[in-house]
């Protein structure tokens, strides 16, 4: 390697390692960024949603150009199954980015404010100062896992169940007969240009989303294969095969994404946790993109600060814990639910458009006052699950409650886990 000695290593160079690289470096720390394959392959290789407040919290410069793929006006057409029952969310703010462009700017953004990224190298474990890897040793002051899951495991972690892990799929493809892509979107009554998404198609946590702009068409398929469904990656072949107006790929990728909530400890020593690896992951819809941005912009402050590894931790924690936590909630939820429950859901008013749209964009749930009433009647409609969406609400408000108190230090760590767990009705992190 380059480098015998920096600031700041940081370990993975998508989008989240990137961006905390290139604050890093432009704060004046000295950063080398490395990556287990070629930079050039780093992170996502696919169209992702991003929320647009995501990059302005970030202080990064929202997509634009080819790196846009859809800007956030467009509606989505949440359909429960097969339809036709639905919600139309407007205004939503989700912005579709190509990723492999994103990861892109950020990487050269990062150069450019003089941190050093390295391809190929695959980090083997952190010993006192010194991170080891396949190609020498660096010393340095802080290191950063941006290697997503399963990477290089710098700071010990619980691991992943089975049935907290999505199989996840996106790919865009060419439209051979465009009259037939154009039927296609009318029968389900959604413009060109709009997104269409059925979810619940394999049972629980399962979904489909695609949308065209006349000449291409992009695909997202994700399920919980340890529940017994069809992955993502094959939701889309059956729905391909199906579909003749599809023509050929022209990109995107699968991978597996956490939808655990976040670690409950995301630092230790000189070591912080990043993006996927520290589950950062928006466990409803399974984005992570936007929360390893935000949290890229948060460690590099506290590293610059002085604050260190354990002020980044505590701070994300109390800012955005509790809303990844409350929504791992909900998705659990949702996961036991069959597509006739969604529906009945959606035509009760027990989900209704404004809520999926907070959803969507990644926000806490907002209450207006004014629906209380209709609320109230959609409840004593659907008592069952009125009960159980009840529970699930009022564990969603002890979330955020409780991680607003996420202890400034290590030392209270293990009894605010075990407090966490319990009233989430979760399993304790282990704590060191």
């Amino acid at each position: 390697m380059s480098a015998k000695s920096v600031d700041v290593v940081v370990v993975g160079a998508g989008s989240a390692g990137a961006a905390a690289a290139a604050a890093c470096a432009r704060g004046g720390m000295s950063v080398l960024c490395v990556d287990r394959g070629p930079l050039h392959e780093a992170g996502a290789r696919w169209v992702n949603g991003v929320p647009g407040w995501a990059f302005d919290t970030a202080g990064i410069a929202r997509p634009a150009g080819e790196e846009l793929y859809g800007a956030g006006d467009q509606h989505f057409h949440l359909v429960a199954g097969w339809g036709p029952t639905r919600l139309v969310m407007r205004g939503h703010g989700v912005l579709e980015v190509d990723m492999r462009l994103l990861v892109e700017r950020l990487q050269r953004l990062a150069a450019d404010c003089g941190a050093r990224l390295e391809g190929q190298v695959t980090a083997v474990r952190m010993k006192g100062d010194r991170l080891e890897t396949d190609r020498g040793e660096v010393r340095t002051r802080w290191a950063i896992d941006a290697s997503g899951l399963g990477g290089a495991t710098l700071l010990p972690c619980s691991p992943v169940r089975p049935s907290d892990l999505c199989a996840a799929a996106q790919y865009v493809h060419e439209v051979r007969e465009h009259a037939a892509a154009r039927s296609f979107f009318e029968r389900h009554q959604v413009p060109l240009g709009h997104t269409l998404c059925f979810t619940g198609i394999a049972g629980g946590f399962s979904a489909l989303n695609l949308r065209s702009d006349g000449d291409r068409v992009s695909l997202l398929a994700g399920s919980i294969p340890a529940e017994g469904h069809p992955s993502g990656s094959e939701l889309l072949r059956r729905f391909i095969s199906e579909q003749r107006w599809i023509g050929a790929r022209i990109f995107g990728g699968a991978r597996a994404v956490p939808l655990r909530r976040p670690y409950d400890r995301l630092a230790g020593g000189r070591v912080a946790l990043l993006g996927d690896a520290a589950c950062q992951v928006f466990a409803a819809h399974g984005s992570g993109v936007g929360a390893g941005l935000v949290a890229a912009h948060q460690l590099a402050a506290s590293l610059l600060g002085g604050g260190g590894v354990e002020e980044y931790a505590a701070k994300w924690h109390r800012r955005w814990g509790g809303l990844f936590a409350s929504y791992d909630l909900f998705r659990r939820f949702s996961q036991s639910l069959s597509s006739a429950q969604i529906a009945r859901m959606m035509d009760g008013g027990l989900l209704d458009a404004e809520l999926a749209t907070d959803g969507l964009a990644q926000r806490h749930p907002r209450i207006d006052l004014r629906a209380f009433p209709r609320k109230l009647f959609a409840l004593g409609r659907r008592p069952s699950l009125a009960r159980r969406l009840g529970a699930v609400g009022v564990r969603m408000l002890a979330a955020r409650a409780l991680y607003a108190r996420h202890p400034r230090a290590q030392k209270g760590l293990r009894s605010w886990s075990r407090l966490v767990a319990f009233a989430l009705g979760d399993t304790p992190d282990p704590i060191d």
